[in-house]
């Protein structure tokens, strides 16, 4: 890779990385499920009216939709909204990576190599360090949502690999008309009218303008500037040489959450970190037959 494409890799990893930062913002205003629907309205509306619909099967857009778009979402979201780090949660979600692994060898019965199978476990015994941190406390919870989130995700990919879109960009725009009317259903029975028509009543005040500077940056920056250029490159170049590149979004994450929010996080819980993504990196290394998949697999547009 030229080394203005490898510059771009990793602004695209920083600007996903800073995404984590842009959700703390809008969770501070919006309750959790809300946030999600409009997080996907935002972009729903205009994909409908210019985008161009992918040409692939309805089942494996609804698919990817409700994985990627609604479970990812809904348990991260969740999480953040009841305590879990946000640097933390930058790091936890990558478990979408081994989930995608597995899935992928059990559902799909693709090839899985002994690297990757060993990359995998490598993964999950980091992400195991870091869950033991916070066995035994309130602290637990969000940490199992968040790596629900990381399910709903593989599940996302799993849909998205079948759909085999010629723009993978499209693919993803046009998975965000999925969430919305759900997720604003869902929202008004869990969080209640009163909650949904109170943080709406108030979207535009001044004590709402991080709330809404967060989803702007999700929805424009993290979504369709950052995703475009990772579909791009991806395209230019083959997938072992782009997708590790992704593997620096936690490091962004905590570093960021570090430096805005004093989140601190603890000696064995940095450990597992670097574990779980020397794991996800290990598995993706070496080459490749027709049909295997690696860690780094299904993760075309990332859109944190």
């Amino acid at each position: 890779m030229p080394i203005r494409h490898r510059l771009l890799a990793g602004l695209v990893a920083v600007l996903w990385g800073l995404n984590f930062l842009a959700i703390h913002a809008s969770l501070e205003h919006f309750p959790p499920f809300l946030c999600v629907a409009l997080r996907w309205a935002l972009l729903a509306v205009p994909t409908m009216l210019f985008v161009p619909r992918p040409r692939v099967r309805a089942r494996w857009l609804i698919g990817y939709g409700v994985g990627f778009g609604i479970l990812q979402f809904v348990f991260l979201y969740w999480a953040m909204a009841i305590g879990m780090p946000t640097g933390l949660a930058s790091l936890v979600l990558q478990s979408s990576a081994p989930f995608t692994v597995i899935l992928g060898a059990v559902l799909l019965r693709e090839h899985l190599s002994r690297t990757a199978m060993l990359g995998a476990a490598i993964a999950v015994g980091g992400l195991a360090i870091v869950g033991s941190q916070r066995f035994g406390g309130a602290t637990l919870w969000p940490f199992l949502l968040t790596v629900a989130g990381g399910l709903g995700w593989a599940l996302g990919n799993l849909a998205s690999r079948q759909a085999r879109p010629q723009n993978p960009l499209h693919l993803t725009l046009w998975m965000s008309v999925v969430p919305p009317l759900p997720m604003f259903a869902l929202s008004w029975l869990v969080e209640g009218p009163d909650a949904v028509t109170s943080s709406l009543a108030t979207a535009l005040t001044p004590g709402a303008v991080p709330a809404l500077l967060g989803l702007a940056y999700t929805c424009l920056v993290a979504t369709v500037l950052a995703g475009g250029i990772w579909t791009w490159l991806m395209k230019a170049h083959p997938a072992s040489r782009v997708a590790p590149f992704s593997m620096l979004v936690p490091v962004v994450g905590l570093s960021t959450a570090w430096l805005v929010l004093g989140e601190v996080p603890n000696p064995v819980e940095i450990l597992g970190g670097v574990i779980v993504i020397g794991g996800v990196l290990y598995g993706s290394r070496g080459p490749r037959r027709p049909g295997e998949l690696t860690p780094l697999d299904g993760e075309v547009v990332p859109a944190r």
